[in-house]
């Protein structure tokens, strides 16, 4: 084969330790040599001899007391400078753009701060009414959609006095009155995987929707919301929009590293 000719087709053993590779990574675990053959849809004899030359390269490496294969130093290497490269608030940006053009309504994009969530970008839909987000704004714990995220996946540890505070100012959704009552309104944000903000927002007249997105290290990083005037959006379980705000949710977190089964 002419090297013009394989330039263009690329280099199909580099493709099939890609795969191998893939499938190691896929375990999520040090895997046997029958377990990473059946992962990558290959023979076993196959699967050794490139295994060979990723042990080689660094790629891979071999408990000789299990006879197990995991992912070797350069692999981790790589992934960790790959890591360190993410911009995260950068992808987050283009995701709540994607997120309004799929639904179009307002989305935005909040992170943590020492004082509680603040957005730091939104962006504006396609329709004559919207609601007018504005960028640094510090959000409520508990009656913003955003904030229950981060209440709900960060340890309480970080979030308890600016519940407590929120409380004791009376600054709190309807029901909520004690820290247990906040922890369970908490709990079923965690269960429905987002929250949902239809009526008693921090802001008189908006509803809300928000989901948690994780880092590498499946811990919470940023969280991305749907915003619109009270009654507009549709906020029920079987809501288009909700679905599509889960969807940019699971797929920017898995940018930036984070485990398929978090959340």
């Amino acid at each position: 084969m002419s090297e013009e000719l394989e330039g263009k087709h690329g280099v199909q053993s580099l493709e099939v330790g890609m795969s191998i590779l893939k499938a190691m990574a896929a375990g999520r675990r040090s895997m046997m040599l029958k377990d990473i053959a059946a992962a990558a849809g290959m023979p076993p004899s196959k699967v050794h001899r490139y295994l060979v030359s990723l042990i080689r390269s660094g790629l891979v490496e071999q408990d000789r007391l299990t006879s197990r294969y995991d992912l070797g130093p350069f692999a981790l290497n790589l992934g960790l400078v790959a890591l360190d490269r993410v911009d995260r608030i950068r992808l987050g940006l283009a995701a709540i753009a994607d997120l309004r053009d799929a639904t179009n309504e307002t989305t935005s994009l909040a992170v943590w701060s020492d004082s509680g969530p603040v957005i730091v970008r939104w962006e504006r839909p396609r329709r004559p009414v919207t609601v007018n987000v504005v960028t640094g704004t510090s959000l409520s714990l508990l009656s913003s959609a955003a904030g229950r995220v981060f209440a709900a996946w960060l340890p309480e540890r970080q979030t308890e006095a600016l519940m407590l505070k929120e409380i004791e100012a009376g600054k709190v959704p309807p029901g909520v009155h004690t820290l247990a009552e906040a922890r369970a309104l908490l709990g079923d944000v965690r269960a429905r995987g987002m929250a949902v903000v239809s009526s008693g927002y921090y802001a008189r007249g908006v509803e809300a929707a928000a989901a948690p997105v994780f880092n590498f290290k499946n811990e919470i990083t940023m969280a991305i919301a749907l915003v619109g005037v009270e009654g507009s959006m549709d906020l029920s379980a079987e809501s288009p929009a909700l679905a599509e705000l889960g969807r940019a949710a699971r797929e920017l977190s898995q940018r930036l590293g984070a485990s398929s089964t978090v959340g």
